[in-house]
């Protein structure tokens, strides 16, 4: 009997949701996610077989595989009271400088909260299988951590290691010692890395993917004052951003799944392009975003997740 439900899950069709990174953007993607809940009448954890994020969207979907949580729950994590608390420092820094004598905050503020919310259980203990990824800073290697095939690594372990954005926060020390940095180092969109290994872990390749995406910058560059810059006038000009931004994952999903994959993403507008401003100006426009995202985009993911 296990062999005959094996044999029909290579059939079946399978849902996967990912989280791009984006700081305190990726809220918008739970503005979304919040909708879809209360126009399908489901949970999120009920919808998709699959959840995988980077950085800011490694948080996102462990909460979703761990807890089961709802779109309303997890968004509460990215709240002022919760955000002070993670992004807390005990020195002084510009967040607009660009010359930093060390990350803007520090690891402790941000692990209380992962402890609080996964204490210590570890990814075989999610409900449904869960995928995040990081940059061993000392192999210089991509490490994948997921439900199978480490499941004895803590959730606290693997979303701290996806998320420890250099320059904002410290290289993140594991458990078992390494020294990891932020999966959008990788790819920041983990859409193609979770769906090669969503294959083996959900026995199929009838696949759908929801992608969400957390606002890309399109505002103008100057090529001829860019020819002038050196290493500052790149940072100052978003250089970073120009990496995470990248749709290239996007195209080449777009390619290879065709109806079976959606992506949930647009320019940021006037949000601000750094990754941590909580001030309530920023906060709501990245809500609004969220919000004109259900509007564009809605009745395609009402469909998205039926078929």
């Amino acid at each position: 009997m296990k062999k005959f439900f094996s044999f029909l899950s290579k059939y079946s069709n399978k849902k996967i949701i990912s989280f791009d990174g984006g700081g305190v953007r990726t809220i918008a993607s739970l503005v979304f996610l919040k909708k879809l809940e209360a126009e399908s009448g489901k949970k999120v954890v009920d919808i998709f077989d699959m959840f995988i994020g980077t950085s800011a969207g490694a948080l996102n979907a462990a909460c979703f595989a761990y807890g089961g949580f709802s779109a309303d729950k997890v968004k509460r994590y990215w709240s002022k009271g919760y955000l002070d608390r993670i992004m807390k420092t005990s020195f002084f820094w510009d967040k607009a400088s660009l010359i930093q004598a060390r990350p803007r905050y520090e690891n402790e503020g941000r692990i209380k909260v992962l402890n609080e919310i996964f204490g210590d259980s570890t990814l075989k203990e999610s409900i449904k299988p869960f995928l995040s990824f990081a940059y061993d800073i000392e192999k210089r290697e991509h490490v994948v951590f997921d439900s199978m095939n480490t499941p004895d690594i803590s959730f606290v372990d693997a979303v701290a290691s996806s998320s420890a954005a250099p320059m904002y926060f410290p290289t993140y020390q594991m458990q078992n010692k390494s020294w990891m940095i932020d999966g959008s180092i990788v790819s920041n969109n983990p859409t193609l890395i979770g769906y090669s290994y969503a294959k083996k872990i959900l026995e199929t390749e009838n696949i759908k993917v929801f992608s969400l995406g957390s606002g890309q910058n399109k505002n103008k560059i100057s090529g001829s004052s860019s020819s002038k810059w050196g290493g500052v006038g790149w940072l100052r000009n978003d250089i970073i951003g120009m990496l995470l931004d990248s749709e290239i994952h996007n195209s080449i999903s777009q390619d290879i799944f065709k109806d079976n994959y959606l992506r949930i993403n647009s320019p940021r507008g006037e949000i601000n392009r750094f990754l941590d401003d909580d001030s309530d100006e920023n906060l709501e426009k990245i809500h609004l975003m969220g919000m004109e995202w259900w509007s564009k985009f809605g009745e395609d993911a009402l469909k998205f997740i039926e078929d």
